[in-house]
């Protein structure tokens, strides 16, 4: 019943099936009717509509999706896919940053370090978490228990989920430019493997600030983006109305950005997004997680650098070879 207080705009049509499932199986608790058959009928039709509304997103829709109040958060799928977990606080500056956790877990029999950004499920959790919008003591957090794990051979694993860091004037006030610069370089030089997956919404340096890793990966509706739609179409149109038009320019989907070589790994979600089935998602992201962390362990550390450099320096290379082709083009 919860879900259905929550359904986005192209999800309605699903409302009048969800209720009659919900009634027939009210229905055969309460009697000893036999309504087996027809609830694997409209089981089976709602599963069907869902698959189909959800195999036509546009990038608009997705990010509907990835903002959606019940999709999994960063401490969601740590329960499920940690054996063990203890959270680790504090930036050792003063400070706990809420927005961007971490902590010691246990992924099978790897010990490992996990860091994510943590949104709300409601007004009052999300106000405690500031939205999932990290301030730089929460970027310092991150780079102190990065830095430990390093320091004793710890994989890292980020979970990223935010519209972007936040940019309040005590904020800037504390370096947050510096912050986010500062794990950027950092990363670049963790001796252990990195592993980063777009779960949610990944906005800005919000995102990059946990964003360095040997594998990128994105589920299947989120998005990864430099600037979020309704900003980009503030800033160029003058208009958030146009924030569709805008998230269809950005390329923020995972096909996109699979395409461009920045994301390398897609995971597909259940039939009808995470929301709708988390310990399907979890599962899924469990086993992604050990199948890259056992390629990237047969790397020597030396190698897991270069490799990560290498990674991030043909980045954009599409964006000068078609500049290139563009100056061509004029001289000729």
């Amino acid at each position: 019943m919860a879900v259905r207080r929550f359904l986005l705009d192209f999800e309605k049509p699903l409302v009048d099936l969800e209720e009659q499932i919900d009634q027939i199986r009210q229905l055969a608790r309460d009697s000893e009717v036999d309504v087996s058959q027809q609830l694997l009928q409209l089981e089976t039709l709602a599963s069907r509509r869902r698959q189909d509304i959800f195999g036509s997103l546009t990038p608009a829709q997705k990010i509907q999706v990835a903002r959606h109040p019940h999709r999994p958060s960063c401490l969601d799928y740590i329960q499920v896919i940690s054996e063990k977990w203890i959270e680790l606080h504090g930036d050792r500056c003063g400070s706990d940053d809420q927005a961007l956790v971490g902590g010691l877990g246990q992924l099978g029999e790897q010990p490992v370090m996990f860091l994510g950004h943590q949104k709300g499920r409601d007004t009052k959790e999300n106000v405690a978490r500031n939205f999932g919008m990290a301030s730089p003591g929460g970027y310092r957090k991150a780079l102190r228990l990065m830095r430990h794990a390093d320091r004793f051979n710890l994989p890292v694993i980020c979970f990223i989920d935010t519209p972007g860091a936040y940019a309040g004037l005590k904020a800037e006030e504390l370096g947050q430019g510096e912050a986010i610069a500062v794990n950027l370089r950092e990363m670049f030089g963790l001796r252990v493997p990195v592993i980063a997956t777009v779960i949610g919404e990944g906005g800005s340096g919000g995102a990059l600030g946990i964003g360095v890793a040997d594998r990128l990966m994105m589920f299947e509706h989120s998005v990864y983006t430099v600037a979020s739609p309704e900003a980009c179409a503030s800033i160029l149109w003058r208009d958030a109305a146009k924030a569709s038009t805008a998230a269809e320019a950005l390329k923020i989907t995972a096909r996109d950005l699979s395409q461009l070589g920045i994301v390398d790994r897609i995971l597909p979600e259940p039939s009808g997004g995470n929301h709708w089935a988390p310990l399907q998602a979890a599962e899924t992201l469990r086993l992604a997680l050990l199948e890259e962390l056992e390629a990237l362990f047969s790397l020597e550390p030396e190698l897991l650098l270069e490799q990560r450099y290498a990674k991030y320096r043909a980045i954009g290379r599409v964006l000068e070879d078609s500049a290139e082709h563009a100056i061509d083009t004029i001289k000729a």
